[in-house]
């Protein structure tokens, strides 16, 4: 299995990016999830959705602002991010899972298989 993060770079704030994540040799129902980590700091959850896109999830953090999205066609989920911040600025990892988790356990990084390389995202003030 291999995800392929792309579309990171720098933004002004307030201003958009979106991001790309294309996945292949992976088959079935999965979760598809963005997590992040900026310098200094530890990883963290962004948003989630399943194979259907019934169920979403975001740290609240960035709800209102980011869009997680899926073409299961193409194998490759999007975060489309709005009214960024400085402090989104960051390396944004996408990762996929095929666990039958509920709920929260598909925000931790833990349940998750299989991660990209990053994509860096820099918002400037």
């Amino acid at each position: 299995v291999q995800l392929q993060a792309s579309g990171g770079g720098m933004a002004q704030a307030g201003g958009s990016l979106r991001l790309s994540c294309s996945a292949s040799g992976i088959s079935g129902s999965y979760y598809m999830g963005w997590f992040r980590q900026a310098p200094g700091k530890e990883r963290e959850f962004v948003a989630a959705m399943s194979w259907s896109g019934g169920n979403t999830f975001y740290t609240d953090s960035v709800k209102g602002r980011f869009t997680i999205s899926r073409d299961n066609a193409r194998s490759t989920a999007y975060l489309q991010m709005n009214m960024l911040r400085p402090e989104d600025t960051a390396v944004y990892y996408c990762a996929a899972h095929s666990r039958a988790l509920i709920g929260v356990s598909n925000t931790k990084g833990g349940s998750y298989d299989y991660w990209g390389q990053g994509t860096l995202v820099t918002v400037s003030s």
